[in-house]
């Protein structure tokens, strides 16, 4: 079973962020050679059919300007914020499409991204779309409401877990299950995050968190949920990413097969064996062997972990 596709019941994360900048961080540019263009709304190449664009854009109109990259449409209010926001959406866009060994969508409508950067037009947002009050970020129907105060500092790869989220609608519109869909952004989000801060000059690797063998979800029961426990949320998401992992890594190609079988909506049980003729004939022989390599505690990096 799946969730209406208008609300991704996913994306209901805080969008984490560390204490405020200093002030020498907090004294940015409002423009530069590299800044995000700006393009009048009218001029922009798609109009967003989401409703919750039209409440975000009508909460203090005047502030609001506009852009456009490759992939995404992006609705700001200052260029110093809406930039690296645009750059790190373009780089995850580039990292899912080479994971899933795919150069274009089947469509080509764009993915819509609104940046609030007050907390009070935030939580005017919050009321209009009847979220709940500690959501920081939303992505429904293939676009992405964030919370983005430029007085605070913003690090990790939750951002990024936003980004795949938009670009995975792109290429499997119908949905695809939770646990694949959370997987997934974690998976491919942490190991791109880190590639993003090497390329800038730092050392980062991607972390995999294991998970004690007596709190695992059973297979079963982990696969046919709609969305994360509340009692057990932490353990979903790193279970979940963990098992994307185990199946990529294990054959990447009958993982590959193993997604499109899933976005067409087959059942688990039968697209399984299907896929992965030969390494998995069931879902109990995925659970044995997967439950060993999810307990393991690696304390290693994703790339270290994947070669023992």
């Amino acid at each position: 079973m799946r969730l209406p596709s208008v609300i991704s019941y996913a994306s209901l994360l805080v969008l984490a962020s560390v204490p405020p900048a200093s002030a020498d961080e907090q004294q940015l540019p409002t423009s530069g050679l590299n800044a995000l263009p700006e393009v009048e709304l009218s001029q922009l190449s798609q109009r967003d059919p989401n409703p919750l664009g039209e409440k975000a854009i009508a909460i203090n109109p005047e502030q609001w300007k506009h852009g456009e990259t490759d992939h995404f449409i992006y609705h700001f209010v200052h260029s110093y914020v809406a930039t690296p926001v645009s750059v790190e959406a373009e780089f995850h866009y580039r990292v899912v499409a080479k994971e899933l060994e795919r150069d274009q969508p089947l469509t080509d409508v764009k993915s819509h991204i609104y940046i609030f950067e007050r907390p009070e037009d935030w939580a005017q947002f919050q009321n209009l779309g009847e979220l709940e009050k500690w959501t920081g970020g939303i992505h429904s129907a293939g676009s992405l409401f964030i919370l983005r105060n430029p007085k605070n500092k913003f690090s990790g790869n939750t951002l990024g877990h936003e980004i795949v989220h938009l670009v995975m609608h792109r290429f499997y519109a119908d949905g695809i299950p939770c646990w694949l869909n959370e997987g997934i952004a974690q998976y491919i989000s942490k190991a791109a995050h880190a590639s993003y801060q090497r390329a800038r000059g730092y050392i980062a690797k991607p972390r995999s968190e294991a998970i004690a063998a007596e709190d695992l979800i059973p297979l079963g029961k982990l696969v046919a949920m709609t969305r994360p426990p509340s009692d057990r949320v932490e353990t979903f998401y790193d279970e979940s990413e963990r098992l994307v992992r185990f199946l990529a890594t294990t054959d990447k190609p009958s993982f590959l097969s193993l997604l499109d079988a899933l976005g067409r909506h087959q059942p688990f049980e039968t697209a399984l064996p299907r896929s992965y003729a030969g390494k998995f004939g069931s879902a109990p022989i995925l659970e044995e062997r997967f439950r060993e390599y999810a307990s393991k505690d690696f304390g290693t990096t994703l790339q270290q972990a994947d070669n023992e």
